[in-house]
């Protein structure tokens, strides 16, 4: 959630290094994600994009899964799980920009053959089971959509939400907990907050 400026330089974020386009890839650095300069959110900086990158790199079984990052903005999300393994990531988004930025991106990382861009709402996937949902979307999208997405991860999957202010957290947490998940881990930043659900084997 954050617009890219003359300011954007590389930078890391656990084992990620986000590169601006044409910058060369700093010595030493960790995985690359190659980001354009044109305007469109997601660099990496806002604590939600961070939060969900920590959950990311914290997971151990991402290589072969399939993904889904919902409110894909840039692709940011979509690109980091295939760089870690992930065979097929769909980077779904309601806006056509963001779906430009995103593609642009895709193919500066070379992941066009493992993230899928798609300009639509969530019923275009809805027949579709993910064993990993990113959703870094608001608070309210969270709410309306927390029994589809659900429903999309497959038994036992993983769902990485984020882009929740404070005040709803608890709100979002328990709506996604009544939908038969278990809470594995937090992060609390200073506005918002980042959560990784597992769905249960057997929704209540």
């Amino acid at each position: 959630m954050h617009q890219y400026g003359r300011e954007f330089r590389p930078f890391s974020i656990g084992p990620f290094t986000i590169v601006p386009e044409g910058d060369e890839i700093p010595a030493g650095s960790g995985i690359p994600l190659i980001m354009g300069r044109k305007g469109a959110f997601g660099s990496g900086e806002h604590e939600t994009t961070a939060g969900c990158l920590e959950f990311l790199a914290s997971m151990s079984a991402l290589k072969g899964c399939s993904a889904l990052d919902l409110g894909s903005g840039t692709g940011i999300l979509a690109i980091a799980a295939a760089r870690l393994g992930a065979a097929r990531v769909v980077a779904l988004d309601i806006d056509w920009p963001a779906s430009l930025s995103c593609k642009d991106n895709v193919l500066l990382n070379g992941m066009e053959s493992r993230v899928d861009i798609l300009c639509s709402e969530l019923a275009a996937v809805a027949m579709t089971s993910f064993d990993l949902i990113l959703a870094n979307i608001y608070a309210d999208i969270h709410l309306m959509l927390a029994e589809e997405m659900v429903a999309m991860t497959r038994p036992g999957g993983l769902l990485i939400i984020s882009g929740i202010p404070l005040q709803d957290k608890f709100e979002v947490q328990q709506r996604f907990l009544r939908e038969g998940c278990e809470q594995l881990d937090s992060r609390i930043g200073e506005e918002y907050a980042s959560y990784m659900l597992r769905r249960s084997e057997l929704r209540p």
